[in-house]
């Protein structure tokens, strides 16, 4: 079930959250570098990750740490853009491909690995300079038959929670 949200990500009670950056990325800007700021361990591995793997735009990386009040956390990286030219360059532009195959990538994760919901924001239309009625439907194709809530933040508002509860079901 995907249902758009308001709010900050970073306060989301989702089993997992996810966001897009680049293969080699440097987590210089938006969630990326909020992430990052909020979890060095997360950038410090992401950067070991592709050192050792040389992974391609279009697939996606859990870390798994301790958040705020010893609490556990976990970040899909979905690699939604082309990598940066060189070391310390500006990742290249997101691709309507890269972001449906990190989708279903992110898809097989949380089948595997047993996440019980997910939060993620309106997926490469920052940096990746998509546009949102193009990345939308590839969402719904990839996550939206899953058995699990799936939290999109299409509208952010620092500091504030988002309303993930879900309705109650009448039968």
């Amino acid at each position: 079930m995907i249902r758009e949200v308001t709010g900050d990500i970073l306060l989301s009670q989702a089993h997992l959250i996810a966001h897009g950056v680049a293969p080699h990325d440097d987590f210089k800007n938006g969630l990326a570098l909020a992430l990052r700021e909020r979890f060095p361990g997360l950038y410090k591995d992401f950067r070991h990750w592709c050192k050792t793997t040389s992974p391609k735009a279009g697939e996606a990386w859990i870390w798994s740490g301790v958040g705020p009040g010893g609490n556990p956390v976990h970040i899909a990286c979905l690699l939604t853009q082309e990598p940066p030219a060189h070391e310390g360059g500006h990742p290249g532009r997101a691709k309507t491909a890269f972001v449906n195959k990190a989708l279903h990538a992110l898809h097989k994760l949380i089948e595997k690995d047993g996440y019980t919901s997910v939060a993620l924001p309106r997926l490469a239309t920052g940096v990746g300079a998509l546009d949102w009625n193009e990345v939308r439907p590839l969402i719904d194709a990839a996550l939206g038959g899953m058995p699990i809530p799936v939290f999109v933040y299409t509208t952010y508002q620092r500091d504030v929670s988002a309303a993930e509860a879900l309705p109650a079901v009448k039968r």
